[in-house]
């Protein structure tokens, strides 16, 4: 009923010559419902309404925030109960975000920055799309990450970018406590380094005559030689099967497969 009234207005105001449009909207998104805990429609009837002031005073607002925008993708219709654990584990890690300032770092692994990279790709990409739900898992991958191995003030501060379109006051408050001045929502939105998104291992499986054997991770750059060399003497699981494998070749399809080619000699 709203999409009528706003194109019956449209239409009435373009008749009288006060706007030179026809239709208000160029695109239609439909949102589905935030249903009760019992999964059913809000009803004061029902006694299922969750009050979100209640939740706000108590968990914050940038939890309930983040915990809507988790909760399923706005680009698709759908039905989602509220969920008190879901909430609360929102909130939890938030506050994993909030420690993460006390175990910053001079310096972090290649592994942690690369990471961030792929995470402000993924950020970026799917919030443009409205898929909020799988930046934000992003996000909580990179932080789990991150609290194993510790990451620079540089790179803390980048992901409070990423965090700030969902999460606004708690990144703005920990981005002064890093020492800025100025709001971190004037801040320019993070850039991706494509060179950081190049992994610099692949994991390939490795068969013996065309059965899987074990899965070993490859140097991307790896030679004909440095695979050879690998699964005929360091990967464990293979021993077994080598013994008395008289090998005829080793085909190696970078990035794809290992395949040992031999006969197998009686005992």
């Amino acid at each position: 009923m709203h999409l009528l009234y706003s194109r019956f207005f449209i239409k009435a105001m373009n008749d009288c010559g006060l706007v030179d449009l026809r239709e208000p909207f160029t695109s239609r998104l439909n949102r589905g419902l935030i249903l009760g805990p019992d999964g059913n429609k809000m009803s004061k009837s029902k006694g299922n309404v969750i009050n979100p002031d209640e939740i706000v005073d108590r968990l914050g607002g940038d939890t309930v925030r983040l915990y809507l925008a988790f909760i399923g993708p706005y680009n698709e219709p759908g039905n989602y109960p509220w969920d008190p654990n879901g909430v609360v584990g929102v909130r939890r890690f938030l506050e994993r975000v909030w420690r993460l300032q006390d175990s910053l770092q001079n310096s972090e692994s290649n592994e942690i920055t690369k990471l961030l990279h792929k995470t402000i790709q993924k950020v970026t990409i799917d919030a443009e799309r409205l898929k909020f739900n799988t930046a934000i898992s992003a996000m909580m991958i990179y932080v789990t990450s991150a609290e194993k191995t510790g990451i620079t003030r540089e790179s803390f501060e980048n992901f409070l970018r990423l965090l700030s379109i969902f999460a606004p006051h708690i990144s703005e408050e920990l981005y002064s406590l890093q020492g800025n001045k100025q709001s971190i929502h004037k801040q320019p939105w993070p850039i991706v380094d494509k060179i950081q998104l190049i992994d610099d291992t692949v994991t390939i499986g490795i068969q013996i005559n065309g059965k899987r054997r074990a899965d070993y991770d490859f140097q991307t750059d790896a030679s004909q030689d440095d695979v050879e060399n690998i699964v005929l003497n360091e990967v464990k699981e293979l021993e077994q099967h080598l013994k008395n494998l008289d090998i005829a070749k080793i085909i190696y399809v970078p990035g794809r497969i290992v395949n040992i080619v031999g006969k197998q000699l009686d005992n």
